[in-house]
């Protein structure tokens, strides 16, 4: 899953939302800077990406892309799902999409001096493109997917992606609504 999701899987805990959302900017299990509670959200963003990779519905979701983006799948899926997320939000959580995601840069930008620099640069990224509302809409994902192809530098274009889902739309959104529920009782929320 990517930030949208493990930002709703945070249970409303800014300590968890943060640790989960500079997990990925982190290696190794050094975490002396921050407090118990980011640490725990550093382990729970680790938790829900083993269960992620390990889910048959996700692995099954990877193997749309395998045409073209095999290396790539998992953050494919991870993207699209988190865009799954996003377009059916009411589904998921009682807040609207912007109001959630407005409430959750907040969180973000008051702990940004806390925030590895690379954490720091990205939240910039989000908060400029308003990405998590982004996530909602084609035009969204697709742009969010061009970004990422010029960061990875892999000469890939992961944009290209989009005709794959679009094609495979109805049996990724039946992945993702099983898998995500499954996913908010794992994690309690």
């Amino acid at each position: 899953m990517n930030y949208l999701a493990h930002a709703l899987l945070s249970n409303n805990n800014t300590e968890l939302l943060i640790g989960n959302f500079i997990a990925d900017h982190l290696r190794g299990n050094d975490f002396g800077n921050y407090s118990q509670g980011i640490v725990e959200g550093i382990y729970l963003h680790r938790r829900i990406d083993t269960f992620t990779d390990a889910h048959p519905l996700f692995k099954a979701s990877k193997r749309i892309f395998y045409k073209g983006f095999e290396k790539h799948s998992g953050i494919l899926v991870d993207i699209y799902f988190d865009h799954l997320l996003a377009k059916n939000f009411q589904n998921f959580h009682h807040q609207a999409l912007p109001q959630f995601a407005e409430v959750v840069y907040g969180a973000y930008s008051s702990h940004q001096h806390l925030l590895p620099q690379s954490s720091s640069r990205f939240l910039d990224y989000v908060l400029k493109n308003n990405i998590y509302s982004a996530y909602a809409t084609a035009q969204g994902i697709e742009q969010v997917l061009f970004h990422l192809s010029q960061r990875i530098k892999h000469q890939v274009r992961l944009d290209e992606s989009l005709k794959l889902f679009t094609e495979a739309e109805s049996e990724l959104q039946n992945n993702f609504s099983v898998f995500f529920s499954e996913a908010q009782v794992e994690f309690s929320i």
